[in-house]
């Protein structure tokens, strides 16, 4: 029987990660799924970083500060709301709007910088939209250095 394994290698620019993971038939679904969160915590947080190099998320950051956010049904459904308001489309469209990039390559980025507002905004609700808001043993240390950030 072939071995069973998960591994991803990154090593771009000050970002250098190694995870492995052999699977045996002993190893616990539990434990892949802590890996695999453990891993979309560190790629997610790329993501974002390279987005900021893309377009001025400053400028979205700043409109979804504003944006009340609560905790209660009626309070995160305003919020949603408040997230499809044309403020937030014509920031998203202005900063996305970049001459170097195709109509479709702005769109994408468009796409990404709903992505981005929309999870920032649930977060703040306290709403869990990935597992990065797990709390996972092991990645307590991981995430801590990640918040100082």
């Amino acid at each position: 029987m072939p071995e069973k394994y998960i591994q991803f290698v990154a090593n771009y620019d000050d970002w250098t990660a190694i995870k492995k993971l052999k699977i045996e038939p002993a190893t616990d679904p539990r434990t892949i799924a802590e890996f695999l969160a453990s891993m979309t915590f560190s790629v997610d947080r790329k993501v974002e970083e390279n987005l900021g190099k893309i377009a001025d998320i400053k400028k979205l950051d700043l409109i979804i500060a504003q944006i009340p956010v609560g905790k209660t049904e009626g309070e995160i459904a305003a919020t949603l709301k408040e997230l499809n308001t044309r403020k937030v489309s014509q920031c998203i469209n202005e900063i996305s709007a970049i001459p170097t990039l195709q109509k479709g390559e702005q769109k994408e980025v468009a796409d990404f910088l709903r992505a981005y507002a929309s999870r920032k905004l649930l977060k703040a609700c306290g709403v869990v939209v990935d597992y990065s808001q797990i709390e996972i043993p092991g990645m307590k240390r991981a995430m801590k250095g990640a918040k100082k950030e």
